[in-house]
């Protein structure tokens, strides 16, 4: 008798043991989901944010590619030319390589973002966008309305860097290339106003730090020839 006493309480403590050790796992199956749940719900979040982006990102984007690939040609014609001086030619290679890299990664964004890279034709420098008819109010943009793209070079002005030679060219495209980092910087300040996707912001924020300590350097320069 007292066996089977024995035995019906052992039996009922191991049923005990049994069904604690289920509900820890249960428990600890739960709390893992809920927590992996969080963690990809947070993530999605934080990448939905990052992605975020509105008009004044796309043109910045679509600004400064154009913008960029003439300061890149306009490096290439005075490192074409014998005469320049060390300085300058170190300047046009510093240009080239920060920029370069720079539309890259603007290329990359307007590719994510589904929009193309080149800007509508309006005729003139126009922002893309500021044709007639835009709804007012479009987000981001308050105040971009009529602004051009500041600091680019009009054929003409290409035309007499290419036929410059020596120090005279030397001399010409530090006075041409301050004018268009200027510009750059301009439009880099309505991004940093206006816009919304952080990397974009964060990448406008460099180019008005670089560009206006190049400007530093080239007046500096411009004091030497």
């Amino acid at each position: 008798m007292n066996n089977k006493k024995t035995l019906a309480v052992g039996a009922t403590a191991l049923a005990v043991v049994f069904a604690a050790a289920a509900c820890s796992d249960t428990d600890t199956g739960t709390t893992a989901a809920t927590s992996s749940a969080t963690t990809s719900a947070t993530a999605t979040s934080a990448a939905d944010e990052a992605a975020a982006h509105n008009d004044a990102d796309v043109m910045f984007a679509q600004m400064m590619i154009p913008h960029h690939s003439q300061a890149i040609e306009m490096s290439d014609m005075l490192l074409a030319k014998e005469g320049i001086p060390e300085e300058v030619t170190a300047l046009a290679e510093q240009i080239k390589a920060a920029q370069g890299p720079e539309i890259t990664q603007l290329e990359s964004w307007l590719e994510q973002w589904g929009e193309p890279t080149e800007m509508p034709e309006t005729g003139n420098n126009d922002m893309p966008g500021m044709d007639e008819g835009m709804d007012e109010g479009m987000d981001g943009m308050e105040g971009m309305e009529g602004m051009q793209m500041e600091g680019m070079m009009s054929e003409e002005d290409m035309q007499a860097l290419s036929d410059a030679q020596g120090t005279d060219a030397a001399r010409l495209f530090l006075e041409q290339m301050i004018a268009h980092h200027e510009g750059a910087i301009d439009m880099a300040q309505t991004e940093i106003e206006d816009g919304q996707f952080p990397d974009a912001v964060e990448m406008a924020r460099t180019i008005v730090d670089t560009q206006q300590q190049e400007i530093d350097t080239m007046r500096q320069l411009l004091t030497t020839l």
